[in-house]
């Protein structure tokens, strides 16, 4: 049985219009979608996927990058070194696979479907990569961008939840570098019995209010405060 008989293995054509891709050039999302090991057992397959993975991967850096500097202009360098690679690692990566079953749609060898490769990350990762790189040589930069952009803007906010960036030090720093006086948290609502607390903080800077937060403590409301602050300050 060759892999294309697999049940429930999903063509590129049917890959393609789930996803809402317009991909003129199909041959180059069938390569996008075929691992190495497809080929060691299907002489008739031409290439696997990954060349485009290659290409992928800079594509990706690129316009990872490209997000970062627009969607924050007040991250420093080091930030925004550290949240692309955040962003670009293995395991986001992999995870944005998931996002899109691309493992649905994925030619491997039978030895790779009997270790459940379909769903490793690794694997899922490459493969997303791989896509990446055909959406860039069927449609440009643009049409990466396109595909991209959508899922940064979650994967962004859950990697900061988890610490990865402090939004009170990136308003500290934003409001600094206008001149202006280090940002004033107040509490502005309280309410919850005290095992299950809700704070509503403002954030003032000269003493405007800029952004408001709310969290089940001072110190989440606050974050989520800054975080709102920041986005304004973007706006402008």
């Amino acid at each position: 049985m060759s892999n294309a008989d697999t049940p429930g293995l999903e063509s590129p054509q049917s890959f393609a219009s789930r996803l809402g891709l317009s991909v003129s050039d199909m041959r180059l999302l069938s390569r996008a979608l075929t691992h190495r090991s497809f080929l060691n057992e299907n002489a008739d397959a031409l290439e696997d996927n990954e060349r485009l993975e290659f290409l992928g991967d800079a594509v990706l850096d690129f316009v990872v990058g490209a997000w970062l500097y627009r969607h924050f202009p007040y991250m420093s360098e080091g930030q925004m070194t550290r949240l692309r690679a955040a962003l670009v690692s293995t395991e986001q990566l992999g995870k944005f696979g998931a996002q899109i079953e691309i493992g649905r749609a994925l030619r491997i060898g039978h030895g790779e479907e009997e270790g459940g490769g379909r769903s490793r990350p690794a694997m899922l990762c490459n493969a997303f990569e791989a896509l990446v790189g055909a959406l860039y040589l069927d449609g440009g930069i643009e049409a990466a961008r396109e595909f991209v952009h959508p899922m940064l803007a979650v994967a962004e906010t859950e990697i900061s939840s988890q610490g990865d960036r402090d939004p009170k030090s990136m308003l500290q720093e934003a409001v600094q570098a206008q001149g202006g006086a280090a940002p004033f948290y107040r509490i502005a609502a309280e309410s919850g019995p005290d095992h299950n607390k809700h704070f509503v903080v403002e954030v003032l800077v000269e003493g405007q209010v800029l952004g408001s937060g709310e969290g089940s403590s001072k110190q989440a409301a606050s974050k989520e405060a800054a975080r709102d602050a920041l986005q304004k300050l973007e706006r402008m």
